[in-house]
């Protein structure tokens, strides 16, 4: 028992590293100059040993976006790589299932290579072979439409938890899911009131035993952009969502939420900004290049906070 103790313990601490202290509301930037250096980052998943973090790089717009990979090796997570699957088409939203062994992520690309890309996005699923991540593979309908689909994660029991533009939702953009029974995805079920409004509701992470699901909104009762809400399943119902409270929600867009396979860190991409309210005065070029391509710039970095903490400000 000491043992499987100290294993998770050290799980815990592998994955945080700089941020092993933020044992309150207030989030810190994952790895800054590592994994957020002043580029657009987002996006993350870590695999369910927590060394090994897929993130995305992208654009503003998203016309350039690419999954990269960082492995946590003696202590140190190390320069971002290019997955081997991705860098050529439109790759965001990664997702790595329980077992390690999948990943999925949201694409425009074509369903043959070398013919045009697609208008609209669709959920893809790539394997873990003896060589490493193989070809990715499009899932079928139901999950995927002619409408967009993105921002996959999935319970442990399979099912499969996205956002679509489809037919048949409340407003712009909803959250849907797919079970997974006998093998098959079964028909899209939309999450119905308690979740989805006539705004745009999006990019879900779902509980590993399907009892919380956080995501974004732009409802207006919000502080401004996008906010993060969590809705509690009870008895098979969902809870009307409640927003994240500050300082995880911001003025700022904040997105791709997500939580530690051992469920003690909350981490998603944030457009905020912490430069104090008097910043310092670039005097010259190399200063403003360094402020301009450093991690806290007002683009997208890795956020992460103590899960257990947010919990507590929500009762």
């Amino acid at each position: 028992m000491k043992k499987i103790l100290t294993a998770i313990a050290l799980l815990g601490f592998s994955i945080i590293g700089r941020a092993q202290n933020s044992k309150n509301l207030v989030p810190q930037i994952f790895e800054p100059g590592v994994i957020s250096k002043g580029d657009y980052e987002s996006h993350g998943t870590f695999t369910p040993s927590g060394d090994t973090l897929y993130f995305i790089k992208c654009t503003y717009d998203l016309k350039i976006s690419a999954i990269c990979v960082s492995y946590k090796r003696k202590g140190k997570w190390t320069d971002p790589e290019v997955a081997s699957f991705s860098g050529k088409y439109m790759d965001a939203d990664p997702f790595v299932a329980k077992d390690g062994q999948a990943l999925y992520f949201m694409s425009n690309r074509p369903l043959k290579d070398g013919d045009p890309v697609k208008d609209d996005t669709d959920i893809w699923k790539v394997m873990m072979t003896k060589d490493g991540w193989g070809v990715p593979i499009r899932l079928d309908v139901p999950v995927n439409s002619e409408k967009d689909e993105y921002y996959p994660t999935l319970a442990d029991n399979g099912n499969i938890y996205f956002g679509s533009t489809r037919d048949g939702g409340k407003g712009g953009s909803d959250i849907w899911c797919c079970k997974y029974q006998d093998g098959k995805y079964q028909p899209a079920e939309n999450l119905g009131d308690a979740i989805n409004t006539p705004y745009h509701d999006y990019e879900a992470f779902i509980a590993p035993d399907e009892s919380y699901l956080i995501y974004n909104s732009s409802r207006p009762n919000g502080l401004k952009n996008l906010d993060f809400y969590i809705s509690y399943k009870q008895n098979g119902v969902w809870t009307k969502a409640k927003k994240l409270p500050e300082p995880i929600s911001s003025n700022s867009i904040d997105w791709s939420p997500k939580v530690t396979r051992d469920g003690k860190w909350f981490y998603f991409g944030s457009t905020r900004s912490t430069d104090p309210v008097t910043p310092k005065k670039a005097d010259n070029m190399e200063q403003l290049n360094r402020k301009l391509q450093s991690a806290n710039n007002g683009l997208s970095d890795i956020y992460i906070a103590d899960f257990e903490a947010i919990k507590q400000a929500l009762k």
